[in-house]
């Protein structure tokens, strides 16, 4: 399993693969917890000018414990601006 996430202001995004098969994506809010039902596979990141990485993780509960951390500590996780990866 794996999964990538995104924050933007008050909204999470993940993406997320099983057994390498794509699981989809899930958008929930900063206050939630992320859960497999939330991933649906139609469901798009967020636009590449609006996405703020914040990591890749290795679990859905390793996601949700990094959200808790951030909002037990009152600040927002630190984000870092997605870059394009070069196209060689």
């Amino acid at each position: 399993m794996g999964f990538a996430l995104w924050i933007d202001k008050e909204m999470t995004w993940a993406q997320g693969t099983h057994e390498y098969r794509p699981m989809g994506v899930a958008i929930i809010s900063l206050s939630d917890y992320f859960r497999p039902r939330d991933f649906h596979a139609l469901r798009q990141t967020p636009s590449r000018d609006r996405q703020l990485f914040a990591g890749f993780f290795a679990s859905i509960d390793h996601m949700n414990e990094f959200l808790e951390r951030g909002r037990k500590r009152g600040w927002q996780p630190r984000v870092r601006k997605a870059r394009a990866m070069p196209i060689e």
